[in-house]
């Protein structure tokens, strides 16, 4: 099966040596909203197409590590469910959390994309070699950004960045043709 997907020549070979993706959570996985129980829980939205990319993206060699601020239920529960086990919860400066993740994985920032929304993610996205924002990001963070999805946050962006990344890393073809048997 042919992809119809195409991305900018040099955003790929910017992208091509990515093996890991940091991800901040409200305004990326989500829509950036927060609703609240009548008992004061915290409830969150995520796409399933964030998610079936997320999956992928670990197919491809590629490993998600989100770094939040918060930490709430829910979301470790979609977490567990994408299988992602890299994760740092309730993390105001995400430079560091980052910089552990890359040293347990092996990596550098040369292997890093990041992906966020507002000005507490700026300092890991200025460290990657691929920094990424979705389409409602702050200005001052899509300003930043090698690349700013079509997608807002909540609504398909992250999935924008992990098929970038698998076609970038040469499995997106791999992984798609697994879809295209009858």
């Amino acid at each position: 099966m042919q992809p119809i997907i195409q991305f900018d020549p040099v955003l790929l070979l910017r992208a091509q040596d990515i093996r890991v993706l940091f991800l901040d959570v409200d305004g990326v996985l989500t829509d950036g909203g927060l609703l609240y129980s009548e008992s004061g829980e915290t409830l969150k939205r995520f796409n399933t197409l964030d998610g079936h990319g997320l999956k992928m993206l670990q197919k491809g060699g590629i490993t998600p590590v989100v770094i939040t601020g918060r930490d709430s239920q829910p979301l470790r529960v979609r977490l567990q469910a994408l299988g992602i086990t890299h994760a740092h919860y309730g993390t105001e400066d995400k430079r560091p959390a980052a910089e552990h993740s890359l040293a347990q994985l092996g990596c550098t920032w040369a292997n890093a994309a990041a992906m966020g929304d507002d000005w507490p993610d700026l300092p890991m996205m200025l460290g990657a070699a691929l920094a990424c924002a979705p389409a409602n990001a702050h200005c001052e963070v899509a300003a930043r950004a090698h690349y700013v999805t079509r997608a807002q946050g909540g609504h398909g962006a992250v999935r924008e960045v992990c098929d970038l990344l698998l076609t970038a890393s040469g499995r997106y073809v791999e992984l798609l043709g697994g879809y295209g048997h009858p």
